[in-house]
């Protein structure tokens, strides 16, 4: 009886710290920021670090409507990733999660993106990449 007490108080004492791991691994983290101005049609975000792996990105716009068409994801081991978009993203709006090509997290060094903007006269729009592991 005694053995049975101290696994049931070991599986309430560990259920809570499990429980906070499992959800800072699924909070998105911040992965680059850049301005995409109603000039340019193309920018690149290079991932300063740390080189985390991830498994879904999303992009956050501000102050400026964005229709985001394609992007290429570079990996750490050189590979690509050409995704199609086509999304038109709202002033202060988010994309859909986008799950990244490949069977295990990958680690992201380079996210190239075109896009337009559909602001014409309003400003760059703000964009912002998340990633979640």
């Amino acid at each position: 009886m005694k053995n049975g007490i101290t696994r049931l108080a070991a599986v309430l004492i560990a259920g809570p710290m499990f429980s906070v791991a499992v959800a800072n691994a699924a909070e998105w983290r911040l992965i680059g920021k850049t301005q995409a101005s109603h000039s340019a049609d193309h920018d690149t975000i290079v991932v300063q670090g740390p080189f985390d792996n991830f498994r879904r990105v999303k992009f956050k716009v501000t102050d400026a409507p964005l229709n985001l068409q394609r992007m290429v994801i570079t990996y750490g081991n050189g590979e690509r990733d050409k995704i199609d978009v086509r999304e038109n993203i709202p002033k202060g709006g988010e994309s859909r999660v986008i799950d990244l090509h490949g069977e295990s997290q990958r680690s992201i060094r380079k996210i190239e993106f075109w896009y337009d903007t559909k602001s014409s006269g309003q400003g760059t729009a703000d964009v912002t990449v998340f990633g979640m592991k």
